[in-house]
């Protein structure tokens, strides 16, 4: 099942003490950025923070679950949402942990 543009709209609404933070379409799911990082997916109309070990130390009594299938276990945030503090904690210790992403390569004119 896809998500709604309604939840995506509610988790940036969420996270905007958060930092830069964006939301991407992605097969009918949403991508999180922070700063320009994935930190997260919104799937289901769920969202799964990136379980780095900053944010486990954070929410150590979340529950892990499998956004979709084939993917690895992610942090379920239900009731935090509305705790923009606790939010804003958790996407910056995620966001620590992760590498920056990589350059995108240039193409070269033939």
């Amino acid at each position: 099942m896809a998500s709604s543009a309604a939840t995506a709209a509610h988790v940036l609404d969420a996270l905007t003490e958060a930092g830069d933070v964006r939301v991407r379409k992605m097969f009918g799911e949403y991508a999180v950025y922070l700063d320009g990082k994935v930190v997260a997916l919104i799937c289901d109309d769920q969202l799964f923070v990136k379980p780095t070990p900053g944010a486990l130390r954070l929410a150590s009594d979340a529950v892990l679950a499998v956004p979709y299938p084939g993917m690895r276990p992610a942090l379920l945030v239900t009731d935090d949402l509305d705790d923009s503090d606790r939010m804003t904690a958790l996407l910056r210790a995620a966001w620590l942990d992760l590498p920056q992403p990589k350059p995108k390569a240039t193409r070269r004119k033939a």
